[in-house]
């Protein structure tokens, strides 16, 4: 089952990623400033998985990713692909599975790293 995890980036905005069934992430999406916001919009994601359009672009390298966009605006971007038709599989995931995905919010989390 895909996973929408909440995290806090080093800038101490939030994120959203949408992770595989496998662990994978395959978008994260735009920050934002309050955790809030980030929970509304990861929610109703979820609810629009299917409805959204997902815009295809090649990098200068010759990766593969797309964008996740609603209401023509932009939500996340994925990670970049090596073929086409991985970009085409991480979106069927999206479709398949985003709306089950399960919502985990680690962005509390406090961790502390011990030699």
């Amino acid at each position: 089952m895909a996973s929408l995890v909440i995290t806090k980036r080093f800038s101490g905005d939030y994120k959203f990623e949408l992770t595989s069934r496998k662990g994978k992430t395959i978008f994260t999406s735009n920050p934002y400033e309050l955790r809030m916001d980030c929970e509304a919009d990861a929610e109703r994601l979820k609810l629009l998985f299917e409805s959204c359009s997902y815009v295809k672009f090649k990098t200068t390298k010759g990766k593969f990713f797309f964008r996740v966009v609603v209401d023509g605006v932009v939500i996340a971007t994925s990670r970049k692909y090596s073929t086409e038709l991985m970009v085409q599989k991480g979106i069927a995931e999206i479709v398949k599975y985003g709306s089950k995905a399960e919502i985990l919010d680690f962005s509390n989390n406090d961790f502390t790293f011990t030699d």
